[in-house]
C-alpha cells in the first residue's frame, strides 16, 4: 500500500502561514499541528492563572503571557502556544520578531482530555530543553489535580509535587512568588458538580 507524502515546511514557511491563519498551529520538524479550542473549564483555568501570576508578580520584573505568545524552543525547533508563560527580566524575542519568545522560566499547561499525554510526557521533554525553564506545571481541568516539576539551580534535577486540594499552595521558587490552587479552579465546575 502506498502511503502519501507528507508535506513538510520550513520555520519561515510556518511563521509566514501563521500570520494570516484562523487559528494557531504548532510546529515540529516541518510538520504543522492544529491546536484545538479549549474547553469552558481549560478557558477559565488558563485566566485564573494569567490572573493570579500578574497579581503576584505585579512588583517583580516578570512578565506573564497567555496563550496568544508563542514559544520557540531553539535546541529542537518546537514552535508552540504554552497556556501560560513566565519571563523574568529581558525578554528573548526570535530575531525580526515580536510574537515569538525563547526563555521563559515558567511554563503552565492546562490539560485536556485530546492532550493531556502529550503535554505530560512529550512536551515536557521537548521544553525540558529550554535553558531558561524552571517550574512546569500542567493544570488538570477534569478535576482538582496540580502536577509542579521544578528545576534545581544547583544541580539541574527534576523534583515533582502533585496537589489534589484547594487549599494547596503551589511554590514558585524561580519567580519568587506562591499561589493557591484555589483562585486556579475559581468558578470552574466539574461534571460530577452538575
Amino acid at each position: 500500500m502506498a502511503q502519501l507524502a507528507r508535506q513538510l515546511y520550513t520555520p519561515e514557511e510556518y511563521l509566514a502561514m501563521e500570520e494570516t491563519a484562523d487559528y494557531k498551529s504548532e510546529f515540529f520538524r516541518g510538520e504543522i499541528f492544529a491546536l484545538a479550542g479549549g474547553s469552558s473549564n481549560h478557558n477559565l483555568i488558563t485566566g485564573n492563572l494569567h490572573t493570579a501570576l500578574n497579581m503576584a508578580l505585579r512588583a517583580k520584573p516578570c512578565r506573564v503571557y497567555v496563550n496568544d505568545m508563542r514559544l520557540l524552543v531553539r535546541r529542537n525547533g518546537l514552535y508552540t502556544y504554552p497556556d501560560v508563560m513566565v519571563v523574568c527580566g529581558k525578554v528573548q524575542f526570535v530575531e525580526g520578531r515580536n510574537d515569538t519568545l525563547t526563555n521563559p522560566v515558567l511554563i503552565v499547561e492546562v490539560l485536556s482530555p485530546s492532550t493531556r499525554e502529550y503535554d505530560r510526557v512529550k512536551k515536557f521533554a521537548l521544553y525540558r530543553q529550554l535553558d531558561s525553564l524552571r517550574d512546569y506545571v500542567l493544570v488538570d481541568s477534569d478535576q482538582v489535580h496540580v502536577t509542579h516539576l521544578h528545576r534545581s539551580e544547583e544541580s539541574a534535577q527534576w523534583t515533582i509535587e502533585m496537589y489534589d486540594n484547594l487549599d494547596a499552595v503551589l511554590h514558585f521558587g524561580s519567580v519568587g512568588c506562591e499561589i493557591s490552587l484555589k483562585p486556579i479552579y475559581d468558578k470552574v465546575e466539574f461534571e460530577s458538580q452538575t
